[in-house]
């Protein structure tokens, strides 16, 4: 008899219990409450569902489980969703770290994560994805921009000490570089977007990073973790799977986000590329 799978975890609500700023890109909000118990140790950088209070709410109104499946409040009561990772879960201390980056008033998380005080409510479901983010191999690649740093800090972290490759972190401003801690022999290199004659931000910063690096000889595996915006995302999944024939075991490429849309409008795509084979 095939096993049964495990039953789903329903949404947690959690409250704040600690702020701190990262950078001055980055705020850290630190969550905890009787709800968080039991939440796994071991998925640091995992993807989670957020969910943020709409403005008339003091708590966001969570979705439920049921036998019929999940079960979501009226429109006027849904509250807002967006995907972030696991930086850090402390068991001892039941505490979850979630790093938002801060680009403004005006987007919901970010607007969120500005003002949000110790007593503040939030609610999260997951962890996600795949296990592991990446993959055993002689040498790694990591990279992605701001909103892929908690997933790539968390990673490098838990690298073994023989670990080796590079990680690519791409910043808009050279105040968001900050020590990471990495035990590892990963070379992290903070990449920050140069700005053009004509006044736009250049779009490949990573990509071309990523060209003049190259495995030591010897090398009989690669694995790599990429993340950030779709654009960037693709066009260095297909530079990795035509150089060095990368296939999804050993390469996952996750865009995050797409310049110019928001999370809902951009759901459907992010998944019709994340589900490509290769």
């Amino acid at each position: 008899m095939s096993e049964k799978p495990a039953p789903r975890t329903p949404p947690r609500l959690l409250e704040v219990i600690r702020t701190e700023q990262v950078s001055p890109s980055l705020q850290r909000i630190t969550l905890g409450g009787t709800a968080l118990h039991g939440f796994p140790c071991n998925k640091k950088g995992a993807h989670i569902k957020v969910f943020l209070p709409r403005a008339h709410q003091t708590q966001p109104q969570l979705p439920q489980l049921t036998a019929q499946g999940i079960q979501w409040p009226e429109a006027n009561e849904r509250p807002i969703t967006r995907t972030y990772s696991v930086r850090d879960y402390r068991i001892e201390q039941n505490e979850l770290d979630v790093d938002f980056v801060l680009h403004g008033e005006h987007s919901p998380a970010s607007g969120w994560a500005l003002t949000a005080k110790i007593g503040d409510f939030l609610g999260i479901a997951g962890p996600g994805g795949p296990d592991p983010l990446l993959s055993p191999a002689d040498w790694h690649l990591l990279a992605g921009d701001m909103t892929a740093l908690p997933a790539i800090s968390a990673l490098l972290e838990d690298l073994p000490a023989s670990a080796q490759g590079f990680a690519f972190i791409e910043t808009d401003h050279a105040e968001d570089q900050h020590a990471l801690i990495n035990h590892s022999q990963i070379v992290v290199c903070w990449v920050e977007r140069a700005i053009s004659k004509e006044g736009e931000l250049s779009k490949e910063i990573l990509l071309e990073a990523i060209k003049r690096v190259a495995p030591p000889l010897g090398t009989t595996s690669i694995s790599a973790f990429i993340a950030g915006e779709n654009s960037a995302v693709v066009s260095i999944r297909d530079y990795l799977r035509e150089v060095y024939g990368l296939k999804k075991s050993h390469l996952y490429a996750v865009p995050y986000w797409r310049r110019g849309q928001d999370e809902e409008a951009y759901h459907k795509q992010r998944h019709e590329i994340m589900d490509q084979v290769y």
